[in-house]
C-alpha cells in the first residue's frame, strides 16, 4: 500500500475515519480551568458526543484527572487500544511526540487547526497510521454527522 493513501483531507475519508474512531487520546489537553479554550472545550465536545476521551495534558504537572478521566503523561502509558491521537501542540512541537505516538500505535492522528507537520504526517502514514491535518475535530464530526 502507498503510504500517501493514509494521508486523509476528503471528506469521505474523515467520515470513514470518525467511523471507526471510538477511544481518542487527547494530546496536549487543556483542564476545566481552560475551559475556554480549544483544547479543552473540543475535548468536552468529544466526551459528550460518546467518544471514550483519554486526556494526555503537557502541562499541569500536579493535574491527576481531566473531565472526569485519568490523566497519562505518555501515549504509551495508557492501557488498551486506542483508536485516534486528537493532537493539540504547536506545529513545531509535534516532531518530539512522534516516538510515543508510534509506540502506541494508534489507528490515525488527528492534528488541530493551525497543526501540521508533513514530515510527521509521512513517518506516521508509513506506519500505517492515517493522519489528517489541520482540520478542527469538532467542526468536521459535527458537519460529518450529519
Amino acid at each position: 500500500m502507498n503510504w500517501k493513501e493514509n494521508i486523509i483531507s476528503d471528506e469521505a475519508g474523515m467520515k470513514a475515519l470518525l467511523a471507526g474512531t471510538k477511544t481518542i487520546a487527547v494530546l496536549g489537553i487543556k483542564t476545566e480551568a481552560q475551559s475556554g479554550q480549544a483544547a479543552f472545550y473540543v475535548a468536552n465536545y468529544l466526551k459528550n458526543a460518546g467518544f471514550d476521551v483519554i486526556p494526555v495534558p503537557v502541562y499541569y504537572p500536579d493535574v491527576k484527572e481531566i473531565l472526569g478521566r485519568h490523566v497519562y503523561r505518555k501515549l504509551a502509558d495508557i492501557p488498551g487500544e486506542i483508536d485516534m491521537v486528537n493532537v493539540f501542540r504547536r506545529s513545531e512541537d509535534v516532531a518530539p511526540h512522534l516516538d510515543d505516538i508510534l509506540a502506541k500505535k494508534p489507528k490515525s492522528v488527528w492534528m488541530q487547526l493551525g497543526i501540521r507537520d508533513d514530515a510527521v504526517a509521512e513517518k506516521l502514514a508509513q506506519a500505517g497510521i492515517k493522519v489528517v491535518q489541520n482540520r478542527c475535530l469538532m467542526v468536521d464530526h459535527r458537519n460529518l454527522a450529519r
